[in-house]
């Protein structure tokens, strides 16, 4: 049996920098997000259903990311699970997660969180667009498929081959399409984050909220297919990749596995692809 991850929602990342302060004070312009420092270092910004941790570290870098559970008793009954197999479960190093949080190291040493949040502070009414997934790129795929999926659980949605190697894979740990995807790619390192609006509108206006702030579009607007959502990306200070979504896709938890061709059109049913490898 699968370890009960169903249903867990992205909550909150970190994000590192070697100046997190503007990296935070970035992301709070960008989103129209409430900023806080935090002890030791550490800053954060919260929006609507949206948080996001910055800390010290090396440019671009996603040291961890959260997923909420459903309840205390979901949490401690997943937690049992993963130490019945085998895995090793550590303290969760976030501050926006309560008692009984953990986490556990990928492939790639990166901690996938488990907890709930704690009491949330003042936050913003900045633009709708809630945190909805969060990307990475590796020279371990097939390692972190079997991964997020055997180990800790999640369903795979769609997968991208090339000829029959393993180019993407997108797995979800609840009705949405993706929670967590992975690329191959010749090294490994976060790729982007998601905030997921509720149409086609919101993302017009998150476009015309990027021109106000003179923050160009990088890719997109698009479509893609895995997911099947409308979309866009922009850069933050360090180059991570930052996309706004609308209609992602929504799969039953018994919906079928699919597989697309490693091409762009797969990537941007619209046009030109970011193709990874």
């Amino acid at each position: 049996m699968p370890p009960p991850l169903w249903p867990a929602r992205l909550h909150h990342l970190r994000r590192d920098s070697p100046d997190p302060e503007r990296l935070a004070r970035f992301y709070g312009e960008l989103l129209g997000d409430a900023v806080q420092a935090l002890p030791g270092g550490e800053w954060c910004v919260t929006g609507r259903r949206r948080s996001l941790v910055v800390g010290r570290g090396d440019p671009g870098a996603v040291p961890y990311f959260g997923l909420e559970m459903r309840s205390a008793a979901h949490l401690a009954a997943y937690r049992a699970a993963l130490e019945r197999a085998g895995l090793a479960c550590e303290a969760s190093p976030s501050p926006l997660f309560g008692p009984g949080a953990f986490c556990v190291a990928d492939p790639d040493g990166r901690r996938a969180l488990f907890g709930l949040p704690r009491a949330a502070g003042a936050a913003s009414a900045g633009p709708n667009g809630r945190l909805q997934h969060f990307v990475c790129a590796s020279t371990r795929l097939e390692a972190l498929l079997a991964f997020y999926r055997d180990a800790l659980g999640m369903l795979e949605s769609d997968r991208v081959l090339e000829g029959e190697a393993l180019a993407a894979a997108f797995l979800r740990s609840d009705p949405e399409h993706h929670s967590f995807a992975a690329f191959r790619a010749p090294e490994s390192r976060p790729d982007h984050h998601c905030y997921e609006t509720s149409g086609w509108a919101d993302l017009r206006d998150w476009g015309d909220r990027m021109a106000r702030l003179r923050v160009p579009l990088w890719w997109g607007p698009g479509r893609h297919g895995p997911g099947n959502n409308l979309f866009f990306m922009v850069e933050d200070p360090d180059g991570h990749k930052v996309e706004f979504s609308a209609e992602l896709e929504v799969m039953p938890k018994e919906a079928a596995l699919r597989s697309w061709p490693h091409e762009q059109r797969t990537l941007n049913l619209w046009g030109s692809a970011w193709m990874r490898s």
